[in-house]
């Protein structure tokens, strides 16, 4: 399903609002968490799981340990 929304400032942030319906088929709520991941096709968002969450933590660490290599290897 795709659907336009409208990015709205939120504090110091920006907010972005799911239609009901999508919010609905995926039950999700308010106060739900979730995760943005950036994507070479844009924006990701996948409901929060803390696991995830640390495997990603420990990739941008290692990613920035291994910068150097890491871009060597992308060569």
């Amino acid at each position: 399903m795709v659907k336009e929304i409208t990015l709205r400032k939120a504090g110091g942030s920006i907010a972005a609002t799911l239609p009901k319906e999508m919010a609905d088929r995926l039950h999700l709520e308010a106060g739900d968490r979730a995760l943005v991941v950036e994507t070479e096709n844009g924006v990701l968002l996948t409901p929060y799981d803390p696991k995830v969450e640390k495997q990603l933590s420990t990739a941008r660490r290692l990613a920035k340990k291994y910068q150097n290599a890491l871009r060597e290897l992308a060569k």
